[in-house]
């Protein structure tokens, strides 16, 4: 018999919430076999948005392309989604409303966590229409860990919202959600980021065709590949020390084929991949990233406390701006404003042995690790019929934990 229905709905708007849905299923996964659930947990992690209509496909064509090809325009597009509201259009609701009726009643979950903005508004007016709030709840999972959210997060007919820092929930609150419907437990980062890597940094470089003891930085184009990584790395060349680079390409294939050749005349040992899996291991042995700055790649790199810095020479895009701010204030990690900026970066580092002991500031929730296993007892708990997420979710003060695991976290 199934007790605990839950479905987790993202997009593949990037990779950020794709990381988020992942990071709470494994927590969910880890907790129910934990509390010995077996079969009584039904978990369903989905794409949902993609599937809800050909429009919704369109737009996160669209925002992959800009992400990919035009990140520079991405501003517009944020601007755009703010205005017209297509996340709470009466249009696009009818349009998207057979397929959420269909979903909640023939589904039939009791929990649905959902970690992207589009679908909130049309989830809660289709629900109530349905006369399921009291049998389905509804948890938002904010991703953007900064005062720069988009519109959609700012849903107030959900049961609860989970905000990653102070920042998110200040902006809720001006965006008129009720302070009492928001909890905030920090950044779903995956479980992995919380242990230690399966591989030592031996094995993991010499598998790349990298040495164990050199300087190795990562740099990450991200889930699209998009920035200007292969400008800083041509300026790497002019860094005055011996190291070593892993070069991530993401989903661009012309960025790829690009950094095959020029890291085959660089004189800097260069390994080359579209993707790593195991990105664990990569934040666990490299000694500085070079990425963008998206919300999920940004914590689990704290998580694992692996020095950053920010590719800002185009614009971040909104959403990930006042990350970037934030994140530079604190101290916590550097930026390149221009390519060239990255020498003196590189040339100045002084990587920490033993360096996921040090402690994390508590400002902004930054030490709060483990929200995916606190976000993951929620939605358990929220499968009981008599379980008030308003009244029994208790807050949270900062760097306490609702669930304890089941290793000492680093």
């Amino acid at each position: 018999m199934v007790d605990y229905k839950v479905w987790i709905f993202f997009s593949k708007t990037g990779g950020g919430h794709a990381s988020a849905a992942r990071a709470l299923e494994a927590a969910l996964i880890e907790l129910s076999a934990q509390q010995k659930l077996g079969d009584r947990l039904k978990l369903v992690v989905d794409s949902v948005v993609e599937r809800s209509h050909p429009i919704n496909q369109l737009f996160v064509g669209l925002y992959n392309y800009l992400l990919c090809h035009k990140q520079s325009w991405m501003k517009y597009y944020y601007a755009f989604i703010n205005v017209i509201k297509p996340n709470d259009s009466l249009v696009g609701y009818w349009l998207i409303r057979p397929f959420l009726k269909q979903l909640l009643t023939k589904e039939e979950p009791s929990v649905i966590v959902s970690v992207h903005p589009m679908l909130n508004h049309y989830l809660a007016r289709n629900r109530k229409e349905l006369g399921l709030t009291k049998t389905v709840r509804l948890i938002e999972v904010i991703t953007d860990p900064n005062g720069e959210l988009w519109a959609g997060w700012a849903c107030k007919d959900m049961d609860l919202i989970i905000a990653p820092n102070d920042l998110a929930r200040d902006q809720l609150v001006a965006m008129g959600v009720h302070p009492e419907r928001i909890r905030i437990l920090g950044m779903p980062v995956n479980p992995d980021f919380l242990k230690p890597s399966s591989k030592s940094r031996a094995e993991f470089l010499q598998e790349l065709g990298l040495e164990p003891d050199k300087l190795t930085v990562c740099i990450n184009a991200g889930w699209a590949g998009g920035g200007n990584m292969q400008k800083v790395y041509e300026q790497l060349a002019k860094v005055g020390r011996p190291f070593q680079v892993l070069f991530l390409c993401g989903h661009n294939t012309v960025l790829y084929e690009a950094m095959e050749v020029a890291s085959a005349v660089s004189p800097i040992k260069t390994a080359v991949l579209p993707f790593h899996n195991s990105m664990v291991d990569v934040m666990s042995h490299c000694d500085l990233m070079v990425t963008k700055a998206g919300g999920l790649t940004t914590f689990e790199a704290i998580a694992k406390r692996l020095p950053l810095v920010f590719d800002v020479i185009t614009e971040p895009m909104p959403q990930e701006r006042g990350t970037v701010e934030m994140l530079l204030n604190m101290g916590v990690s550097q930026a390149v404003r221009e390519p060239a900026d990255i020498i003196s970066i590189v040339e100045s580092l002084d990587p920490k042995p033993n360096r996921e002991s040090q402690p994390l500031p508590a400002l902004h929730n930054l030490n709060q690790t483990a929200g995916a296993y606190e976000i993951a007892k929620i939605a358990l708990a929220a499968c009981e019929p008599d379980y008030d997420l308003v009244v029994d979710t208790e807050p949270v003060a900062a760097g306490e934990a609702v669930f304890e695991p089941l290793w000492d976290a680093v």
